[in-house]
């Protein structure tokens, strides 16, 4: 039994090694060209018109005057017709299926495979058409009613709809095919000798069954008349030789799509690998194999060619369909689109939103997700995601670490990968971080210092002043509404006394519940305590920060920004209540308090606050912090021999640390 079996697998590889060979024989190119991309969409174009209302039929091609032959002495529509002849003679000649295969490969023997291929299939769709074309009008239109009584058509043929319906499955699975044969050549082949050969010979056994089934299809509808006295066993036996042929043309169609996803997949690899003088190749190695408009600008929902995205630095967003919680997408967007920088900046660079779905298949939900967000995002985004190469999945997955969270890879605009993560980046300075790549997240860390400026800027138009204004700044949180209202009295005491200060409700990191979040906001806004952030803002606030923690990691000689960053993360914590002080735009120590320690600190203002006119507010909270004082002055004295300048120069008393009030006392030196 084993060995029968492998003598009928040897002796089938046998036959097909010599069909190969035969059919190799009969190709002999002479540097013609076809645009074969474009003629197969006319093609597709005719076939799915036959499937539906004439009326309905809509063009599937675009520019189709424009498909000519290079090369060649005589114009398309010439060629075609002599094809279609050809086709026509043979389906009435006596020759077995192979011979007139072979004939009509000889007969195309100047041509590339694909070309071969989409020839003879747009040479038959231009008698299938006009079939279709008299069967539809005939009862409408007097001149396609005399021709199918001149063609002797039958005006009924419901009967025939078994073999119809093979006839359309294999037309359709014809085209399939077709369209693989062009992909799979607009590939570049393996180096490998062995895989190189094996591609060939599968493009050869394609471009020969795709001639030998349009014959078979041509020999069913050539002679009509036979239709009218068909018995059923006859009509039995040509379904089946059509459905035969579909399956022999699917197992094709199985066959081609993994060898193009192993050639593509050696292509990826290879292509980032390359010097490329812009990002046209990589961009279409990627999205873009069939060069049918990938893309569309979401806010117009214009279809876009890879042309558009030439001479950018293009950052593919690649997400699962849901992309992003709302608010989250919110603030992606006036990071980016409504940032005050991206104005300057907007023609250099484009984001291209490219959705990959958990599982292998997409499913009908996160198909509706995707034209939902598609149609309300200011980007360009894959016109249809769920098209693209399982090897272009695979490699993102792979190479650039996608799992479940959002990445932003970058291309710059020879289509080089910049950073293979630029969402941090995105963040934390928004449109300031063009170009996007790792050595400008470098340049950008390099002049920070840990302050309130970095942790703030970006989040809030309120904040954005007080760092445009170099306002003293208190950020502070709570989920305990007494203590909230307890230390914002203390502070408006505070600002009553002279001192300038603003303060900013910004939750606590981690909230354990949004419902008392959102009720402390409410409080805060009705009784006018303090500003706030919005509740989505104070979302914002914490993640940023997150953001700088991860970005700082990979940076060098930032060790004490990591540190700060991580030690207020864990400071904001707090639930029952925590400030930090500062001034906006000052590099100055970032001063933390939190609990009752707070509280207590300031209600010895009246002690240390007469430092503030002196030493600033901050400088007054850091002076006072240094050491523990009396609450009342110790009125210590200290004589200190004159000097000139001495009058501008402030001393601190030795014993609470104060700075001390300046007298003059004059002595009299002179002996008597």
């Amino acid at each position: 039994m084993s060995s029968l079996g492998n003598e009928r697998f040897n002796s089938s590889s046998l036959l097909d090694d010599f069909l190969i060979r035969e059919i190799m024989l009969t190709h002999d190119p002479d540097g013609r060209q076809l645009d074969s991309e474009l003629l197969i969409r006319l093609v597709e174009s005719i076939f799915c018109s036959t499937l539906s209302d004439v009326s309905d039929a809509q063009p599937g091609a675009d520019n189709v005057g424009s498909i000519d032959m290079i090369g060649s002495k005589e114009p398309l529509g010439r060629t075609i017709y002599k094809i279609s002849h050809e086709i026509l003679c043979r389906c009435f000649e006596h020759e077995n299926l192979h011979t007139k295969t072979m004939g009509l490969l000889e007969m195309v023997s100047h041509f590339r495979w694909e070309a071969k291929a989409v020839l003879v299939l747009a040479a038959f769709m231009t008698s299938y058409g006009v079939f279709w074309l008299i069967k539809r009008l005939q009862f409408d239109n007097v001149l396609a009613l005399s021709l199918a009584i001149l063609k002797r058509l039958p005006r009924d043929i419901t009967m025939f709809d078994p073999r119809l319906k093979a006839l359309t499955s294999l037309i359709d699975c014809l085209v399939k095919v077709t369209k693989l044969v062009i992909m799979i050549e607009s590939l570049p082949m393996s180096c490998d000798r062995k895989a190189m050969a094996m591609t060939n010979s599968k493009i050869y056994m394609a471009t020969y069954w795709i001639i030998r089934s349009i014959l078979e299809c041509s020999s069913q509808i050539a002679d009509l008349r036979s239709l009218r006295h068909e018995y059923s066993n006859a009509k039995i036996v040509a379904a089946w030789a059509l459905y035969s042929l579909g399956n022999k043309l699917y197992s094709l169609c199985h066959d081609l799509e993994e060898q193009i996803e192993t050639n593509l997949q050696e292509k990826l690899v290879n292509v980032f690998k390359q010097n490329h003088t812009d990002n046209q190749e990589v961009l279409q190695t990627l999205f873009s194999l069939k060069n049918e408009l990938p893309f569309r600008e979401n806010s117009s929902q214009k279809k876009m060619d890879i042309f558009e995205l030439k001479n950018k630095v293009v950052i593919l967003l690649i997400s699962k369909p849901e992309l992003l919680p709302i608010d989250k997408l919110l603030f992606l967007v006036q990071q980016t689109y409504d940032h005050p920088q991206h104005k300057e900046i907007e023609e250099n660079y484009d984001i291209l939103w490219v959705p990959i779905p958990s599982a292998n298949e997409w499913s009908l939900d996160e198909k509706r997700i995707f034209e939902f967000f598609s149609c309300s995002l200011p980007w360009f985004s894959i016109r249809q995601p769920w098209t693209l190469k399982s090897a272009v999945v695979n490699f993102i997955k792979q190479e650039w670490n996608f799992k479940e969270e959002p990445v932003m890879v970058v291309l710059d605009v020879n289509g080089m990968v910049t950073n293979s993560n630029a969402m941090d980046m995105v963040w934390i300075w928004g449109a300031k971080a063009f170009p996007f790549s790792t050595s400008r997240e470098k340049e950008l860390w390099e002049p920070e210092n840990w302050s309130l400026e970095l942790m703030i800027n970006g989040i809030s138009p309120l904040l954005t002043t007080g760092v445009e204004e170099g306002k003293n700044l208190c950020i502070y949180g709570s989920e305990n509404i007494d203590w909230i209202r307890e230390f914002t009295a203390k502070m408006k005491k505070i600002k009553d006394a002279g001192t300038q200060l603003q303060l900013v409700y910004v939750g606590c990191r981690n909230s354990t519940n949004q419902n008392i979040q959102n009720n402390i906001l409410a409080i805060i806004n009705q009784e006018k305590l303090s500003t706030s952030l919005t509740s989505a803002k104070i979302l914002f606030f914490w993640f940023r920060l997150e953001c700088i923690k991860r970005s700082i990691t990979h940076q060098e000689n930032t060790d004490k920004i990591a540190k700060e960053v991580a030690e207020f993360l864990d400071f904001g914590e707090n639930k029952e209540g925590w400030a930090v002080f500062g001034r906006v735009s000052s590099t100055d120590h970032v001063i933390k308090l939190s609990g009752e320690k707070l509280v207590e600190f300031f209600d010895l203002f009246s002690v240390w606050g007469e430092n503030v006119a002196e030493l600033g507010f901050v400088g007054a909270i850091e002076s006072a912090l240094k050491t523990s004082f009396p609450s009342e002055p110790c009125n210590h004295t200290e004589l200190v021999p004159y000097e000139e300048g001495l009058i501008e120069t402030r001393v601190i008393c030795g014993i609470c640390k104060r700075p001390m009030k300046k007298f003059v006392v004059y002595k009299c030196d002179v002996e008597a």
